[in-house]
């Protein structure tokens, strides 16, 4: 090895010992101070009571004719209370539905996001200022779990669960209305993005002569008009379908932490991986 090629060496070294001791704490300071702002938007405290969470009244916005109206009470992960009026479709009746006094509807989008957002904090804070990282293969696979722990947290947000309409019918969010929802309405409360969403289906019942063409829905977020599915031996039809949605901010804040994140995880991990491409006899 020629001296130019030893002292370049030597720099690259120090560059990269520099990089493990500095650099990447500095980055993890930084995530951790985002990851403490976003866990801190899903648990915003009630004005002075540090023990009750804040409850926050969202209306519900329709671009179909305004056949679906209501407002949501969010408090944390759980809805505590939905006040909605529907005017059905062919009577133009307006019917009015709210939630009981006892009880209340767990987000598990949020509860799952929350939780992933409490994991890479622990990750992050497993390795304190005074943690000396010994190679740059270190580094990778603490970023690699955060980034996972991160993902995960966002896709929860961002992808609803899908159902069938027979696991629509007999949830229990059918048993948590005043008066009770009729047997032809069914509603699905979920999260899309920054956006909290309820939709109503209006059903009827498939008479025995009809339904030589039954074909049972799959799984889906959204279930379309037309949509057929049995429940109790009772064969039904979607007939009419209503979505409405809010904005959250808060859930809209943390989307954006989670982007700023996992940027800085992968800019980590970029850099080290310029130092190791110098080096092909091992990971760094």
């Amino acid at each position: 090895m020629s001296a130019a090629s030893q002292a370049e060496r030597a720099v690259l070294e120090e560059e990269f010992k520099w990089l493990l001791k500095e650099e990447v704490h500095a980055v993890l300071k930084q995530l951790k101070d985002i990851m403490k702002e976003a866990s801190r938007r899903f648990s915003m405290p009630a004005g002075g009571l540090e023990s009750q969470l804040k409850q926050e009244n969202f209306i519900l916005g329709s671009s179909t004719m305004d056949q679906v109206k209501g407002v949501l009470t969010l408090q944390g992960e759980a809805l505590t209370q939905a006040d909605i009026n529907l005017k059905m479709a062919k009577s133009n009746q307006v019917m009015h539905f709210a939630f009981r006094d006892d009880k209340q509807w767990k987000m598990q989008q949020i509860q799952d996001a929350r939780n992933h957002v409490n994991q890479a904090l622990q990750l992050l804070n497993s390795r304190d200022e005074s943690y000396h990282f010994k190679t740059g293969a270190e580094v990778n696979k603490l970023m690699d779990a955060v980034m996972m722990q991160l993902t995960r947290a966002r896709n929860r947000l961002t992808t609803p669960a899908t159902m069938t309409l027979p696991e629509l019918a007999s949830s229990g969010l059918m048993k948590m209305f005043t008066p009770p929802m009729p047997g032809d309405l069914m509603v699905n409360f979920y999260i899309n993005l920054s956006k909290l969403c309820l939709t109503v289906y209006q059903l009827h019942v498939l008479q025995p002569s009809t339904t030589k063409n039954f074909k049972p829905a799959g799984s889906s977020v959204l279930h379309n008009p037309g949509s057929m599915f049995e429940v109790n031996n009772t064969k039904f039809e979607v007939s009419h379908v209503h979505k409405v949605e809010c904005v959250v901010p808060w859930l809209n804040d943390t989307l954006v932490f989670f982007t700023i994140s996992l940027q800085l995880c992968q800019q980590l991990k970029d850099k080290i991986s310029v130092f190791s491409s110098y080096w092909n006899y091992g990971p760094f």
